[in-house]
């Protein structure tokens, strides 16, 4: 379940002191110092009308920069030597569409393509007369390394119950263990029977949702599901050196990261084999914003149907991947059993699609009854994995139809552990061989059906080279995008339709690209990035901790958000400042936690976005050779 069911309340942030302008047809950006320290920063202005990838570019990846606005688009731009200013090459811009506006955005564009630029170093785009140029990048096979790192970094920042001290967090951004007092996570109370303490259960530990520090069972399906499929898909690039407590200990911290999460799930799941929807506060008021200093009381909602299969799904493919870990083995062998035992708990009760009376806030944390029945299918495949049983992949085989590839058109553009649960089922050895044979050709045939909208590229459908239709700019759009970017790594994963593998990764790439400059607002959608290289990184996010106060602003606060928090995105549906939705859908966005507006519509980082990208971004970053 995405957060664009949800409604939150307006928290009084303060007013961001940055600015950003559309000035002339190129935005115009408030910017400082390329870090932020104890103190405030200065702001300048820079201009940004050339835009890149403003970390780099791997030496062997596509490489254009997209010119926007109408100065200077004709004019032949230099590829210099950022350090040296030697001029590499001059290269005339090739003109959008002949100069047609794209309605997406209201630019007109043209592109600078610098691909067979390959030796390592850092560069800059500037235009003849050097009146504009681009943010300085790097080419540089392990370009993305870093900024993996601190991305995946955001959910040991997001755990809750556990405290953030140095080495493991900047000094910045300590804070102690959450909810921990009394009445809390570890003597949390039934929601519907609050006075007695019977009902008192330990729920400590798991991540903060969102911006909330609430969680939500249900909203674990796709990160997890995801970032265990980003390890094992790549899994030579998940070291035990991200700088998190566990580090060191001779498991993958990606997974000893996930492992942090399922503990907390399976504090989640009573003795029965069912699951509690979820934990959290029963108002929007927390007396300080620093959630170790939050001492609200916290409650846990009922048994659901949703959440139960949730976890089913997540504690089985957990298993699958932890078993063949040697630390981990006896854990993977109690997850496969406490999956068993939430299936079981599932099909001997009804499917309950309005369990979450919302008394807990936010966020409704119900599925529809056709996501369960999906999510039974994700279940079905990885219990299949884990235990051999084949009840469960004849299951998979009757029950197919319900999983969200064939209720959508492309395949996993949502709910896509669903989707990729299928993937998996299609490589297993012991898994019914016409059915993997059919979900391979139903794959293929969408990979024609949905080119160039959903698959491949298509030059004419959108200049900043990463194409999604109006209707997916809603409310965690950028989560989307990233699913687009995962949906065309699938074929080249998988080995199939070869001829189109370059369209495909040059999509994947196109997300990634746009994620980190290549948009029409030249930012990059990860929170204060100026250390990691950013030129323009998301300066503000509507966040508890890290939203308000000396927190705020990347440039202007004394301390600013931590890094490498990923921005829900454009949302042409925004409900606040009519202007902001009015305009085009790409433009539908605020670096700015405004009062008296629902700014989380656009700028509240959430564990779902996060996944959706570190997933996709994890197909970019190689293993270190020795």
């Amino acid at each position: 379940m995405i957060k664009s069911t949800l409604t939150k309340p307006f928290r009084n942030y303060q007013a961001i002191l940055g600015t950003i302008a559309k000035v002339a047809g190129a935005v115009t950006i408030a910017l400082g110092a390329l870090s932020c320290s104890d103190g405030a920063q200065e702001s300048t202005v820079k201009e940004f009308q050339v835009l890149v990838d403003q970390f780099g570019y791997r030496p062997q990846d596509p490489k254009v920069a997209v010119v926007i606005g109408p100065l200077g688009g004709d004019q032949p731009y230099e590829l210099r030597n950022a350090e040296t200013d030697e001029v590499i090459e001059v290269i005339t811009p090739v003109k959008w569409t002949n100069g047609a506006v794209h309605s997406q955005s209201g630019e007109r564009a043209w592109w600078v393509d610098f691909s067979d630029l390959d030796e390592p170093g850092k560069y800059v785009i500037v235009r003849e007369d050097g009146e504009t140029r681009s943010a300085e990048f790097e080419i540089r096979s392990d370009i993305y390394r870093d900024v993996l790192i601190a991305a995946t970094r955001m959910f040991f920042y997001q755990r809750s119950g556990f405290s953030k001290t140095e080495p493991f967090a900047d000094a910045r951004w300590t804070d102690g263990a959450a909810y921990m007092g009394p009445g809390q996570d570890t003597q949390a109370r039934f929601v519907d029977d609050k006075q007695n303490p019977a009902t008192e259960r330990a729920m400590h530990g798991g991540w903060f949702d969102a911006g909330d520090t609430n969680k939500y069972v249900t909203y674990t399906l796709q990160p997890v599901h995801q970032l265990l499929s980003a390890y094992s898909q790549n899994p030579k690039i998940w070291t035990d050196d991200f700088n998190i407590p566990e580090s060191g200990n001779g498991i993958p911290d990606l997974l000893d990261e996930i492992k942090y999460e399922l503990d907390w799930l399976i504090r989640m799941q009573d003795d029965d084999g069912g699951a509690f929807i979820k934990i959290g506060n029963l108002d929007y008021n927390p007396p300080s914003p620093i959630p170790s200093k939050d001492t609200r009381p916290r409650y846990y909602g009922p048994k659901c149907s949703s959440s139960t299969i949730a976890i089913a799904s997540v504690f089985a493919h957990a298993a699958v991947e932890m078993q063949s870990i040697p630390e981990l083995e006896d854990y993977a062998a109690e997850l496969t059993s406490r999956a068993r035992a939430a299936w079981d708990w599932f099909q001997v009760h009804p499917i309950d699609t309005d369990c979450d009376t919302g008394e807990i806030k936010s966020g409704d944390a119900d599925m529809t009854a056709d996501a369960q029945l999906g999510t039974t299918v994700s279940a079905a495949v990885y219990l299949f994995a884990a235990t051999g049983d084949p009840q469960f992949s004849n299951y998979v085989v009757d029950n197919i139809d319900l999983a969200q590839p064939y209720r959508d058109g492309p395949w996993s553009r949502y709910d896509p552990w669903q989707g990729d649960a299928l993937i998996f089922y299609s490589q297993m050895p012991d898994a019914d061989e016409a059915l993997k044979e059919e979900i391979l050709t139903d794959l293929e045939d969408k990979l024609i059906d949905y080119h160039p909208e959903a698959y491949g590229s298509d030059d004419l459908l959108d200049p900043f080279r990463s194409y999604m239709p109006d209707e997916q700019y809603h409310w965690g759009s950028n989560m989307t995008k990233a699913n687009y970017g995962n949906m065309n790594y699938d074929p080249v994963m998988l080995g199939i339709h070869k001829a189109e593998w370059p369209a495909y990764i040059e999509r994947s790439l196109g997300a990634i690209n746009y994620f980190h400059g290549v948009n029409p607002l030249g930012i990059v959608f990860l929170s204060n990035m100026y250390e990691y290289g950013a030129e323009y990184s998301a300066n503000e996010m509507y966040h508890q901790w890290f939203g308000q106060g000396e927190f705020e602003n990347a440039l202007t606060s004394k301390k600013g958000p931590a890094p490498g928090f990923f921005m829900g995105g454009p949302y042409k549906d925004y409900s606040g400042d009519e202007a902001i939705a009015s305009g085009p859908p790409m433009k539908a966005y605020i670096d700015d936690v405004e009062p008296n507006q629902p700014t989380y519509e656009i700028i509240e980082p959430a564990i779902y976005y996060q996944s959706a990208y570190i997933k996709l971004l994890s197909k970019f970053v190689t293993a270190e050779e020795n």
